[in-house]
């Protein structure tokens, strides 16, 4: 199974993954980095849940269910991911704490060099349904940490010198930036459904539930962390929009450039890229329209 795609759009959507990761790092400060630091419940959590308890959870689920090795390495790719840009938007129509969310994003997407790569490998190796596809398509995990190092770390750093050094023109730039990335991004996944809409209407059936399904599980892993280390409920929302806002443009990078040919991987990570922002907005309505408890109440 192929998906229609032109390799020369690969460029574009390395670059707007990279706008995406720039515009959110314009506004990070050494500060941010601090907070982790001295204040590392919230943050802890998001990270156990994201880069340990995702991965390992998608990994049992598509075994114990035998999903087509196809589908289930395209969610472990997803689950290997760190938390999407759109998450502190997300945490911020909410009423979350977003300190909390630009924290963790900054943070994941810098350990995300290493724990992409890794967790695809280990999981896709650990599940025996899809250990045969993964070496069949013998993929090199260095070559995977080099594009993200590119596309996430390298960006990050850039805007962070660039937010620090024009801070007038980073406020003025960063929702502007972040807006045109996000369109553009669904653009280029429209414009993908659209050259293979036959695909997408056959296999539909095959990829929608799952995609569903391990977005309520990523939720539901970052809430529950988020509880059970006794957070805050504006850091709960921050927490749970990050581990549930996964970075699937990442995972669609990572796909055109070393899986080009495997369809069922790409159905998954694209159809993400669109639910998780669904599920995301619509999280945050139900949040924004919840009085936050008073601090006292919260511990309860």
């Amino acid at each position: 199974m192929t998906v229609q795609f032109d390799p020369a759009s690969l460029i574009t959507l390395n670059v707007i993954l990279a706008l995406m990761m720039f515009g959110v790092s314009l506004n990070l400060r050494p500060a941010d980095f601090q907070r982790v630091l001295t204040i590392p419940r919230a943050p802890v959590a998001g990270l156990i849940a994201q880069f340990l308890l995702l991965p390992l959870g998608t990994c049992l689920f598509t075994w114990v269910f035998r999903i087509d090795p196809e589908l289930a390495l395209g969610m472990i790719l997803v689950a290997s991911c760190p938390g999407g840009s759109f998450s502190n938007i997300m945490t911020w129509l909410g009423k979350g704490s977003v300190a909390v969310s630009v924290s963790m994003t900054a943070v994941s997407s810098l350990a995300a060099t290493v724990m992409t790569p890794f967790n695809f490998a280990l999981y896709g190796w650990l599940n025996p349904h899809t250990r045969a596809y993964l070496q069949e398509i013998a993929i090199e995990p260095g070559n995977i940490l080099l594009l993200v190092l590119l596309v996430l770390a390298l960006p990050l750093i850039l805007g962070m010198v660039t937010g620090g050094r024009f801070p007038k023109l980073a406020v003025r730039s960063e929702k502007p930036l972040r807006l045109v990335s996000l369109l553009i991004f669904l653009a280029f996944v429209a414009i993908a459904f659209l050259n293979n809409v036959e695909l997408f209407l056959a296999r539909f059936h095959t990829f929608f539930w799952l995609v569903v399904g391990h977005n309520l599980l990523a939720l539901g892993l970052g809430y529950g962390m988020a509880r059970l280390m006794k957070l805050s409920v504006p850091d709960q929302r921050a927490v749970t929009m990050e581990v549930g806002i996964q970075n699937s443009g990442l995972g669609l990078v990572i796909l055109f450039t070393f899986f080009a040919d495997a369809g069922g991987m790409m159905l998954i990570t694209a159809f993400w890229g669109v639910w998780h922002l669904v599920s995301g907005l619509t999280l945050s309505q139900i949040w924004a329209r919840r009085p936050i408890p008073h601090p006292t109440e919260q511990a309860s």
